[in-house]
C-alpha cells in the first residue's frame, strides 16, 4: 500500500471535522466559525459559508446527500441544503461536540457537553435527553436503531431512536480514558454490528452491540483524535497526535501510514466507495490522498494465492473453486507459491507452508518452517527447499532455517522471476532483466547461463514444456518467441501485455492485451476473444485470466479442448490445403492418415498403388526401418540400393554408432563422410586403409585424408598421401608448418621454384626463436632482400642501444655487403654504392669505438696503451661530421688524454682535456677529468716523437692530431690502418693505367722473371747473410732500380691528391709478395696495395678485406677461431 498527494491546501483555523457529500464530489470542512465547500477532483475552494458566530467543532451530511448539519461553539446547529444554503438553526445549553445523522430515517443527532437532541424533518421540535457526562463522539448503527455515545468519563452509551439508554458499556479505564471518537463498522457481511472506539488512554477497542468486547484492547502510543471506517468497511482510518494518519485493518491490525503531517490531525475520512482519504490537521491543512493497493498474488498451475484484506492469504484451487484462507494477523507483504510450498512474507518474518498430503485437490496447509527475519525485496520465490529473495539486480538464495547459501548479482535490475521446475533442491529459475537479457539459474549453482539477449527490457516471461521455446513480453507490448536453441526469433506479435505456454502441450501458448485474448497453436492462425485482465497461466484446456483481484478460468476454444494432438491437425489442414489446390488422389490422402496412425505397411501398399513408391521408401527410412524398406526395393535400381544404405549409415552415425556408419558409407561409396567420421574419431588406421585403397584420381577424399593426417599428427602419412596425388605445394608446406626443414631443403633442391615457400618460413621461424644472423641469411638465401636488410637494420639498431658495438660493427659490415650485391642491379647501383660506403665506414668506425667503451665502463683494460692511443686518434679524425648514435666523443677523448699523457704526447693530452672542458660530461668522469686538467700542465708541452706517425708514400712525419682526417697532410695519401692496433700500416695503394684489367694486372704482376734477377743480386750483395745489412742493399736496391718507388714522387705543396697510377712495365716489376689486392666484386673496381717493407708481414682477410698485422692476426684467429672483423671462420673454404 502507497499513499499519493493528489492536492493539498490551506486554511487559516484549525480543522476539527469534515464530511462528503455521499456522491463523493463536494467536502465540508469545519475550519474556524465557517464551513469551507471543496471539489474533490482538483481541491477547488467552491464556497465558504458563513452562519456560525464561533467555532465549527463538527459537521455531517445526510446519506441521500439533500442536507448537511454544522456544530458550533455558539451552541447552534444549522441544517444546509446540497445547494448550500441553510434552512434551520436550532440550539442547545452548551456549545455543539458532534452530530451524527441517521443512514436509514436521516435523523440528526446533535450531543453537547450536557445533552444530546435528536431532530428530523416531519418533527418540528427537537427532543433533547440530558447527559451524565461531556458527550465527545456519537456514531449510528447501519441500520440506524441505535445510536452510541462516547463520553468524556470513559463510558460508552447505546441509545435507541427514542434517545432511550439500552447499554452502557463502562471501560477499565475510566474517566482517566476519554472515548475521544466511535465509529460503527458499515458493512453489511458482519453478521453483528461491530463499534471502534478510540479513548485518549490510547487504546483501539472493538464491541457489539450487545456491549461484549471482540478480542483485545490495541495500543496507540498516540491520542487518538478520530476514527473512520472504510465505505465498506475493509479498512480503518486513525489520526491523532502522532501527526500521521494511521491505516488498520478493521481487525485493528496497523498496515501503514497515509500521509505524515506538521501537527495534530483532528479529522480523517475516506471518500465513499473509493481509495481516496483527505485528512484536516491542527494547523490548517487539508490534505487529500490516494491509497494505492498492490496486488501481492502467487500462481503455480492450478494454485492460486492471493492477499485479501492486506493481512490474509486465499489460497484458490482453479479448477475445483475451492478456497482456503490463511489469517495471518499481520501486513502480508509477499507470496509465493510452489507445488505444495507456500511462502507468506511479513513485516518481521517469513512463514514458510506445506500441504498435508500429496493429493493434488488438498487444500490443507500448515506451517512448515518460520524465518524470523526482516528482508527487504521486490520479488519473493518459493522452491523445494530454499526461498529465492530479489532486491533490484541481486539475487539471494536461502534455506529455510534462514543461512544464506549462494548469491547472484545481474548486470541490470531483475523485472521478472519464475521458477520452472527441476529435482528438490536443483530448482531451475528464469531471470527477465531491465538490458533485455534473459537468463537460467539453478539454485545450487553460482553461475547464471544467458539465454538470450533482446534490445528492450523484459516484462514477462514463460518456457515452453519442453524446454525448447521461450515467450517474452517486452515493454513494447511485443510477445516475441524464440527457439533456444538456436536463439532464432520464431514470430511475434503486438499488443500483449503477459504470455503463457501450455504446460501439456509443447506447442499452444496465450498471450493478453489490448482487450483481446489471444491463442496461438502451431502454425495456425492466432485465434482471438474479447477479454479484459492479464493471462497468468494455461493448464490443459483452461487459460486463468486475472483481472484487477479476480482471478478466472477461460475454457479453450472446443477444437483445441476435443483434439490436442496438434500434428494430426496439421495434417487434416494439409490435405484440405491439397484438395483446394486440386489434388484428388484418396489413395494418396490414406496412405498420408495410415503412415500417421502406424499402419505403415499398409500406407506403403497405397503409396505403391499410387504410383509413389519414393514416399514409402522416405516413410521407411525416415522410420529407420531399413530391413523393411530393402524387402519392398527388392532388385530394383542399385542408384536406389546405394541411396538406402547411405541413409542407413546417417541413422547409424546418428544413434551413436559411428564405426558401423563409416564402413556403410565406404560400401556405398560415400569415402567424404566415412574420412570425416574417422577423422572426427581420431581413427588414423581406418584413414590409412582408406586413403591407400583410394585412386590418386579421388583428389578431394585423399585430400581430407591428408587433412586429418595433419591434425592428428601423423605427417608422414600426410606426405605419403600428398605424393599420391602429386601436390608438391601442399607437401612443401606440410614440411614447413611440422618445421622438418631438412626434408623441406631436399625438395627444394628439386623443385627450385619452391624455394620461396621454403626459405621465407624458415627464417620467420628461425627470427621467433631469437636466432636473428641465421634468419637473415635464409632471407638472403630465398631472395627475399628486402627483409633480410630489415632484419640486419633492426639488430644493428639493437646492438647499439645495447652497447654492443663490435656487433654493431659486423652487422653495418654485413648490410654493407648486402647493399653491394643489390648494386649488381644497374637501376639501383647509384644508391646502393653510396650505401655500401656509408655502411662500411660505420663497421669501422664501430670497430674501432668497441675497445674504448670497454676500457672506460670495465675494470680491466685488454688492449695496449698505444693501441688506444691509435683507435681514439682514428676515431678523432673520421668523426669531422655526425657523431653516430652510441659513439661518446667525451669517452674518445677522455681515452686520448690519458693515454696520451702515459705514452708521453703531452701537448696532444693537454689538447683534449682542453676540448673536453667544452662537453658535458658525465658525472662519473668529472673528477678524473679535472685532475687530469691540472696535473697535464705540469708536464712539458710538447710529444714524444716516437709516436709521431709516419707517411710512407713521401716520408713526411704527420703531427698526432691531423686537420685533415686520416691522410698524409703533405701528400694527402690515405694511410691504410691495421685492424686490431691501428698503426698506420706500410701500404700504398695504387692505381691501373687505362686500358689495363684486372686479370692483366695480376698476371703481369704474377710473372716470375724480374722477381727473380732482384733476388740473385740480394744474394750477392747480402752474402754475408747479415739482416741489418740485407735490409739495407735492399732499400738501395729499391729505391735505384724500383720503378714504383719512382711513381711515388708528387708535384711538392699541392693540394689535391695524386694517386699513384702504374704501367704495365711497372707491375712486371713488382713481385707478388709485395702486393695485396682487395677483390671486391662487382660493380665495385678491385683496390691494390704495395708493400713497402716487404719482409714485415701482413695479412688481408679474404672476406672484408681488412689488414693486420700477420702477427696479431694470427693471435686473434687462435683466439676467436674466426676473423674479428667480419667473423668468417678459419675452415670456411669461401671467401
Amino acid at each position: 500500500m502507497r499513499a499519493v498527494l493528489t492536492w493539498r491546501d490551506k486554511a487559516e483555523q484549525c480543522i476539527y471535522d469534515l464530511a462528503f457529500k455521499p456522491d463523493g464530489t463536494q467536502l465540508i470542512l469545519a475550519a474556524g466559525n465557517r464551513l469551507l465547500v471543496y471539489d474533490t477532483s482538483d481541491g477547488t475552494l467552491l464556497q465558504p459559508l458563513k452562519g456560525h458566530k464561533d467555532t465549527v467543532y463538527c459537521v455531517a451530511y445526510a446519506k441521500d446527500g439533500k442536507r448537511f448539519a454544522s456544530g458550533s461553539a455558539d451552541k447552534s446547529v444549522i441544517i444546509w441544503t446540497s445547494k448550500l444554503e441553510g434552512i434551520l438553526k436550532y440550539t442547545h445549553n452548551d456549545s455543539i461536540q458532534c452530530v451524527s445523522y441517521n443512514p436509514v430515517t436521516h435523523q440528526l443527532a446533535s450531543c453537547s457537553s450536557n445533552d444530546f437532541g435528536l431532530w428530523s424533518p416531519e418533527q418540528k421540535s427537537v427532543s433533547k435527553h440530558k447527559s451524565s457526562s461531556k458527550i465527545t463522539c456519537c456514531s449510528w448503527t447501519n441500520d440506524g436503531q441505535y445510536l452510541a455515545l462516547g463520553m468524556f468519563n470513559g463510558i460508552i452509551s447505546i441509545r435507541n431512536k427514542n434517545g432511550e439508554e439500552k447499554v452502557k458499556i463502562e471501560r477499565p479505564g475510566g474517566s482517566l480514558s476519554p472515548i475521544w471518537s466511535i465509529c460503527w463498522n458499515p458493512s453489511r457481511e458482519e453478521h453483528n454490528d461491530i463499534l471502534a472506539v478510540a479513548d485518549w488512554g490510547q487504546k483501539l477497542s472493538f464491541y457489539q452491540l450487545s456491549g461484549k468486547q471482540i478480542g483485545r484492547d490495541r495500543s496507540l502510543n498516540f491520542d487518538p483524535c478520530c476514527i473512520s471506517y472504510f465505505t465498506k468497511g475493509e479498512y480503518i482510518l486513525l489520526g491523532g497526535s502522532d501527526k500521521q494518519v494511521s491505516l488498520f485493518t478493521k481487525d485493528g491490525v496497523r498496515l501503514g501510514t497515509v500521509g505524515e503531517q506538521n501537527s495534530w490531525v483532528w479529522t480523517c475520512k475516506v471518500k465513499p466507495d473509493s481509495n481516496y482519504v483527505v485528512v484536516g490537521c491542527q494547523d490548517g491543512t487539508i490534505s487529500f490522498y490516494q491509497l494505492i493497493f498492490s496486488t501481492v498474488h502467487g500462481l503455480y498451475k492450478d494454485r492460486y494465492a492471493y492477499r485479501d484484506s492486506m493481512t490474509d492469504v486465499i489460497v484458490q484451487h482453479l479448477i475445483t473453486e475451492q478456497k482456503v484462507r490463511i489469517k495471518c494477523k499481520e501486513l502480508v507483504k509477499k507470496i509465493a507459491i510452489y507445488k505444495n510450498r507456500l511462502a507468506i512474507q511479513l513485516p518481521e518474518k517469513i512463514l514458510i507452508y506445506e500441504l498435508y498430503s500429496d493429493d493434488s485437490s488438498d487444500m490443507h496447509y500448515r506451517v512448515k518452517e518460520k524465518i524470523v527475519k526482516k528482508f527487504e525485496c521486490n520479488l519473493l520465490v518459493v522452491c523445494a527447499d530454499h526461498i529465492i529473495l530479489c532486491q533490484e539486480k541481486r539475487l539471494q538464495c536461502l534455506s529455510f532455517s534462514g543461512v544464506k547459501e549462494r548469491e547472484w548479482q545481474m548486470e541490470s535490475l531483475i523485472r521478472y522471476i519464475k521458477v520452472i521446475g527441476g529435482p528438490p533442491g536443483r530448482e531451475g529459475l528464469l531471470v527477465g532483466l531491465k538490458n533485455g537479457q534473459i537468463l537460467k539459474i539453478f539454485v545450487d549453482n553460482l553461475f547464471a547461463i544467458v539465454l538470450l539477449k533482446q534490445a528492450t527490457a523484459v516484462r514477462c516471461l514463460d518456457m515452453s514444456a519442453s524446454r525448447n521455446k521461450l515467450a517474452v513480453v517486452d515493454e513494447n507490448d511485443t510477445c516475441l518467441v524464440y527457439d533456444i536453441h538456436t536463439k532464432e526469433l520464431l514470430f511475434q506479435e503486438p499488443n500483449a501485455n503477459s504470455v503463457a505456454w501450455n504446460t501439456q502441450c509443447e506447442d499452444m501458448l496465450c498471450f493478453s492485451g489490448g482487450g483481446y485474448l489471444n491463442i496461438k497453436a502451431g502454425t495456425f492462425p492466432v485465434h482471438q476473444q474479447k477479454l479484459q485482465g492479464f493471462v497468468v497461466g494455461y493448464n490443459g484446456s483452461k487459460i486463468f485470466c486475472l483481472h484487477v483481484f479476480s482471478m478466472s478460468a477461460v475454457e479453450v476454444p472446443q477444437a483445441f479442448t476435443r483434439v490436442q494432438d496438434l500434428r494430426y491437425l496439421e495434417l487434416i489442414n494439409s490435405i484440405e490445403e491439397r484438395k483446394k489446390r486440386g489434388e484428388t488422389n484418396n489413395d494418396l490422402f490414406l496412405a498420408d492418415v495410415f503412415s500417421y496412425q502406424g499402419k505403415f505397411h499398409e500406407a506403403a501398399k497405397l503409396y505403391k498403388r499410387s504410383g509413389h513408391e519414393n514416399l514409402a521408401l522416405d516413410m521407411y527410412t525416415d522410420l529407420c526401418m531399413f530391413e523393411y524398406a530393402k524387402d519392398f526395393l527388392g532388385s530394383g535400381d542399385p542408384k536406389e540400393t546405394k541411396m538406402l544404405i547411405t541413409k542407413q549409415a546417417d541413422w547409424a552415425r546418428n544413434i551413436n554408432e559411428p564405426k558401423a556408419a563409416v564402413e556403410m558409407y565406404i560400401s556405398a561409396g560415400e569415402h567424404v563422410k566415412a574420412i570425416e567420421i574417422s577423422g572426427d574419431h581420431g581413427w588414423v588406421d581406418m584413414l590409412i586403409d582408406i586413403a591407400r585403397k583410394l585412386d590418386k584420381a579421388e583428389r578431394e577424399p585423399l585430400l581430407m585424408c591428408a587433412h586429418y593426417f595433419k591434425k592428428l599428427d601423423n605427417p608422414g602419412y600426410a606426405a605419403e598421401t600428398y605424393l599420391k596425388i602429386g601436390d608438391l605445394k601442399s607437401l612443401v608446406q606440410l614440411h614447413v608448418e611440422t618445421q622438418r626443414w631438412d626434408e623441406a631443403f631436399a625438395l627444394g633442391e628439386k623443385h627450385p621454384e619452391f624455394k620461396d615457400d621454403i626459405y621465407v618460413p624458415y627464417a620467420q621461424w628461425l627470427a621467433e626463436n631469437d636466432r636473428f644472423e641465421e634468419a637473415q641469411k635464409a632471407f638472403h638465401k630465398a631472395g627475399r632482400q628486402e627483409e633480410a636488410v630489415r632484419v640486419l637494420e633492426q639488430l644493428t639498431h639493437n646492438a647499439v642501444v645495447e652497447s654492443r658495438f663490435n656487433d654493431a660493427a659486423y652487422y653495418y659490415w654485413m648490410l654493407s655487403m648486402q647493399c653491394l650485391n643489390i648494386a649488381q642491379d644497374p637501376a639501383q647501383k647509384d644508391v646502393m654504392l653510396s650505401k655500401f660506403h656509408h655502411f662500411q665506414h660505420l663497421a669501422e668506425l664501430y670497430h674501432g669505438y668497441h675497445a674504448i667503451h670497454r676500457y672506460t665502463e670495465e675494470p680491466f683494460s685488454f688492449h695496449l696503451p698505444e693501441t688506444l692511443f691509435n683507435i681514439s686518434r682514428f676515431l678523432l679524425h673520421s668523426l669531422t661530421k655526425d657523431t653516430p648514435l652510441g659513439i661518446s666523443k667525451v669517452k674518445t677523448l677522455f681515452t686520448l688524454a690519458k693515454q696520451s699523457k702515459a705514452l708521453g704526447a703531452y701537448k696532444l693530452a693537454r689538447h683534449a682535456y682542453n676540448k673536453l672542458q667544452g662537453l658535458r660530461i658525465p658525472t662519473r668522469f668529472q673528477k678524473s677529468i679535472e685532475l687530469g686538467s691540472l696535473t697535464i700542465r705540469s708536464k712539458p708541452f710538447h710529444d714524444s716523437e716516437e709516436l709521431v706517425p709516419l707517411c710512407y708514400r713521401c716520408s713526411t712525419n704527420n703531427p698526432l692530431l691531423n686537420n685533415l682526417g686520416n691522410v698524409c697532410i703533405n701528400c694527402r695519401q690515405p694511410f691504410v690502418f691495421s685492424a686490431s692496433s691501428y698503426e698506420v700500416l706500410h701500404l700504398v695503394e695504387f692505381y691501373l693505367e687505362e686500358g689495363i684489367t684486372d686479370e692483366e694486372a695480376v698476371s703481369l704482376i704474377d710473372l716470375e722473371a724480374p722477381r727473380h734477377k732482384r733476388e740473385n743480386k740480394w744474394q750477392e750483395i747480402t752474402s754475408n747473410n747479415s739482416q741489418t745489412l740485407r735490409l739495407d742493399e735492399t732499400m738501395d736496391s729499391m729505391g735505384d732500380d724500383d720503378p714504383f718507388t719512382a711513381k711515388l714522387s708528387f708535384e711538392q705543396g699541392g693540394s689535391e691528391f695524386v694517386p699513384v697510377v702504374v704501367s704495365r712495365s711497372v707491375l712486371r716489376a713488382m713481385s707478388r709478395r709485395d702486393v695485396l689486392i682487395k677483390r671486391w666484386p662487382p660493380p665495385l673496381q678491385w683496390q691494390y696495395f704495395r708493400s713497402l717493407l716487404p719482409d714485415a708481414s701482413i695479412t688481408m682477410c679474404p672476406s672484408c678485406f681488412q689488414m693486420f698485422h700477420s702477427e696479431d692476426y694470427e693471435l686473434l684467429v687462435l683466439q676467436h677461431t674466426c676473423c674479428p672483423y667480419c667473423r668468417r671462420r678459419i675452415d670456411d673454404p669461401s671467401p
